[in-house]
């Protein structure tokens, strides 16, 4: 038992699976989306309360930035849902070996992208 085991783990040489950065996209995409819901409530809230609210709330989200953010936090709820949907058939299951696997994250990564883009190009 006289191995040579690293003292440090090197992070930058691991390469992860497709698998695994959808897992921490995942993970990610909910941290965003939970931490996004006080912001988009009080934007719910602005847009309800009266007519100056609102007309002060679409002069704001006509700049650029609030759109990116907006953007991004539409890419954070299509890759959860897309992704929860692939956990949720794995749990029932289906899509378990490998190549099913690394099949169905291609497909969550595409999927969420594309409507991504789409519902961007469609609300901006």
């Amino acid at each position: 038992m006289n191995k040579k085991r690293p003292k440090h783990l090197a992070l930058h040489q691991i390469k992860l699976p497709l698998p695994g950065i959808v897992s921490i996209l995942h993970r990610i995409s909910g941290l965003l989306l939970f931490f996004a819901l006080p912001l988009l409530l009080l934007m719910l809230q602005y847009s309800l309360r009266s007519i100056e609210t609102y007309t002060w709330l679409l002069d704001v989200l006509a700049h650029p930035l609030p759109k990116l953010i907006l953007l991004v936090l539409l890419w954070a709820f299509l890759h959860h849902f897309c992704a929860g949907l692939r956990y949720l058939a794995i749990d029932l299951d289906y899509g378990v070996k490998l190549a099913q696997a690394r099949a169905s994250s291609k497909a969550v990564l595409a999927v969420s992208m594309i409507l991504t883009v789409w519902m961007g190009v469609k609300l901006w």
